[in-house]
This record gives C-alpha cells, structure tokens and sequence, in this order.
C-alpha cells in the first residue's frame, strides 16, 4: 500500500533535504518550491484583505525559504548532475520543476504588490520567464521522445497541472508589470500575458482530460489520491485571477478593452470549473479519510493543499473587482481562513518532522 504513495512523495517537498541526512541532496525533489508557492499566495491574500503585517511577515519568510530552496538545488545540480537532470525524463518528479518557476513569480508579485518594488520585481520575472521556456521545452520534449514510458494510472496525477500554473503565474506577473510600465513595453507585457493566459487555458484541457480519464477508468486507492490533486482546483484558480488582472488592466491596452467580453467570459468559466472542484475534492477526501481511514498525519505533499485554497482566495477577491460586484465577497475572507490554518499545520507539520528526525539522528 505504501508502495504508491512512496511513488508520489516526488511532487512536494522533503522536509529531509537539506538535513543532512545520507542522501538528502541525491533525492530531493524538483518540486520543494511548492513551500514557496504556498507561502507566497496566502502572504498576498493576507495583504489583500488587509491583514498586512501578517502578509509582510509570510513575505519575509518567503525570502528566506527561497533562497534556501536556491542554494539546496544549486548544490544538487552541481554534486548530483546526473540525478538532477535525470528527474526531467520522469513523468512524476519532471513537472515538479515547473515549482520552480511558478514560486519565482509568485515572489516578484509579491514585491510588486507589497512593497512596489519592480526593479526586483522584473528579474525575479524575468528569471521565471527563462526557466519557463526552458522546462517547457525541455521537459515536454524529452518525456515525448523517450522509449520506455509508464501507463496513464503510473505516469500522470495533479502534479502535471504544475506546468499551467507556472504558465498563469507568467500571465498574472506580466499584468502586473504591465500595470506600472510605460508605452511601448506596457503593451507588450499585457499581450505577453493575454498569450500566457490563454495558452495556459489551453493546456489545461489537455491534461485535465487525461487526468479526468485516469479518475474514471481507472482503478483508486486511498494511497493514490494525494494533495496535488487540489491542483486540479489550484489551476483554475491562478487562471481567474490573471483574466482578473487582464480586465483590470484593459483601460490602459485598446486591444484588451475590444476582447473583454471574451476575457470576461473565459475568466468566469475558469473560476466556475475551479469551484466544482472544491466540494468534488471534499468528498474525495473523506471517502480517503473517513471512509478506508487513510492515517492522517504530517505528508509534505500537503503544501500541494495549501497553494489552491490561497489562490482561491486571491482570484476570488480580484474577480469581484474586475466585474465590479460584490456578488462573491463573502468567499475571498472563507478561503483565506482555511489557507491560514492549512499552511500553519502544514509548517507547524514540517518543523515537527525535520526536529523528530534531528532527534533520531542524534
């Protein structure tokens, strides 16, 4: 039984790496920067709503687990090159990279929005813009062209939907930019965002149709039914909150203001289809649960959870003000409760983990 969920402990981070303990830089997982990517999203909920010094303190943190998350995959790259590039040829821990971007633009928003820095802002963009290409390409390529490839059941789970956030966070950063900079480049950035957008949607439908495959075809155990499957939700989420953004910035693009009944329109059926994810997951969590009483305790790939509900949150928040009601004001300060108290579990989870395996060590 344990042998799947061993399987899917690739996609999030390993409270091991780094520890010391033998091995710890050999397999640490391409996708530790979801720790990034949660913590980020909720500290900008927290500044929307208005709790900013709660969403300052998140931010701070979130320098720090970045830069360590940095040096920890400098390190591997240099001392474990062939395990490192190894992982991009697998179908599990390959898309796990996309993390990697996705966390580099959720950290320049949160500069650009918190402090209004967008000189820090637009390399850590431009960094996840290089890294989005190359993984992109990179990736996708060789899982194409390699022989020996896993059945759908083995090779595919929520993780995949990891390479259209990193695409979206792409879209919401470039909106963000484009907000604050002057002709010609604004017009650039929004339509580099519009594309990313779109693109994104696109890619979405792509591999949510396999996944909903895998779902109904498929045989499911307890075991193989991991957080990252809340990315299902998560991606629709970041993909209304940059259709939020292109709206909001449409007054300052001609061409967005004559696409806006399209953009409205794709922008409220992706946050409808992330909404029926949400009671869909709650239900699959208690037949895990509940039902075949699954252990509930302390996994990292629970920070896959955390992302989702604090993007909810967010996209939910700028939805209302870019179709100007407050129809849904009700859910943004909801869902941004459940992420405050998931991500505390999640890091209070964490320290516990990392300060039980010291003690073993010792």
């Amino acid at each position: 039984m344990r042998s799947s969920i061993n399987k899917y402990k690739s996609m999030l981070p390993d409270p091991g790496v780094g520890s010391g303990r033998a091995g710890g830089l050999a397999v640490m997982s391409p996708a530790n920067f979801g720790m990034v990517m949660a913590t980020g999203i909720v500290s900008l909920a927290a500044y929307m709503l208005g709790h900013e010094r709660l969403g300052h303190g998140l931010f701070l943190l979130n320098n720090v687990l970045f830069a360590v998350l940095c040096v920890l995959t400098v390190l591997r790259a240099l001392r474990h090159t062939r395990a490192f590039f190894a992982d991009m040829s697998d179908h599990l821990r390959g898309p796990g990279f996309f993390t990697t971007v996705a966390a580099c633009a959720v950290l320049a928003a949160q500069y650009m929005v918190l402090l209004g820095d967008t000189h820090i802002g637009m390399l850590l963009w431009a960094a996840a813009l290089v890294m989005w290409f190359v993984f992109t390409y990179v990736i996708f390529t060789v899982l194409t062209v390699k022989r020996d490839k896993p059945t759908l059941d083995r090779g595919i789970n929520g993780g995949w939907l990891l390479a259209v956030v990193a695409t979206q966070s792409i879209a919401v950063c470039s909106t963000l930019l484009g907000a604050t900079t002057q002709q010609p480049y604004r017009l650039e950035l929004n339509f580099l965002a519009l594309s990313m957008w779109l693109w994104g949607g696109m890619l979405y439908i792509w591999l949510m149709s396999l996944i909903f495959y895998r779902y109904t075809y498929f045989r499911l155990e307890p075991d193989d039914l991991t957080p990252p499957y809340w990315i299902n939700m998560g991606a629709m989420a970041i993909s209304t909150l940059a259709g939020s953004l292109l709206i909001e910035n449409s007054a300052e693009a001609p061409y967005l203001s004559s696409l806006q009944p399209f953009i409205k329109g794709f922008t409220i059926f992706y946050w409808a289809a992330g909404t029926w994810w949400i009671p869909m997951l709650l239900m699959l969590g208690l037949w895990r649960y509940v039902y075949k009483r699954f252990p509930l305790r302390y996994d990292p790939l629970y920070w896959g959870a955390v992302f989702p509900l604090g993007m909810y949150a967010a996209c939910t928040y700028h939805l209302n003000q870019a179709m100007g009601f407050d129809l849904l004001s009700y859910l943004p300060p909801v869902f941004f409760s459940l992420a405050i108290v998931a991500w505390t579990l999640a890091f209070v989870g964490l320290l516990v983990s990392v300060a039980r395996q010291g003690f073993i060590r010792r």
